[in-house]
């Protein structure tokens, strides 16, 4: 049983009636960890996906605790994130739910809406000379 999960208890109630459901301790609520929905999970691995193809990147990891979510990407499965892409709900209504975290920790954008925050990391289009 995880943390997110309380134990219930049932209260003894005179015969007849229904018991009682109260929580582990009292005015405990049980935090649920942030996830990625599956519209966000989507967009991330397009881009995952073209990067891979691409040759940029070969692995991610998934982290999702009580404060925020975290899709890292790796070149390699044994160094430290090549970029982070955060949603952290305390931010929805400051400088957005969305973070794009560089590999020293350095924040490339912000935002509100994942598309636009994910074209940071997005090739650009360059011009090819005969």
């Amino acid at each position: 049983m995880s943390d997110a999960e309380p134990i219930a208890w049932f209260r003894q109630r005179p015969s007849g009636t229904a018991p009682e459901i109260s929580g582990a301790r009292s005015g405990f609520i049980a935090a649920r960890p942030v996830t990625f929905d599956r519209g966000e999970i989507g967009l991330i691995l397009k881009l995952y996906g073209a990067k891979v193809a691409a040759g940029e990147w070969r692995d991610y990891a998934l982290d999702f605790g009580r404060d925020s979510a975290i899709f890292s990407v790796f070149r390699r499965a044994s160094e430290m994130p090549l970029y982070r892409i955060v949603k952290d709900p305390t931010l929805a209504r400051k400088q957005g739910l969305y973070t794009v975290l560089t590999e020293g920790g350095a924040i490339l954008r912000r935002g509100h809406d994942l598309a636009q925050v994910l074209r940071v990391l997005m090739r650009k289009p360059t011009l090819v000379t005969a």
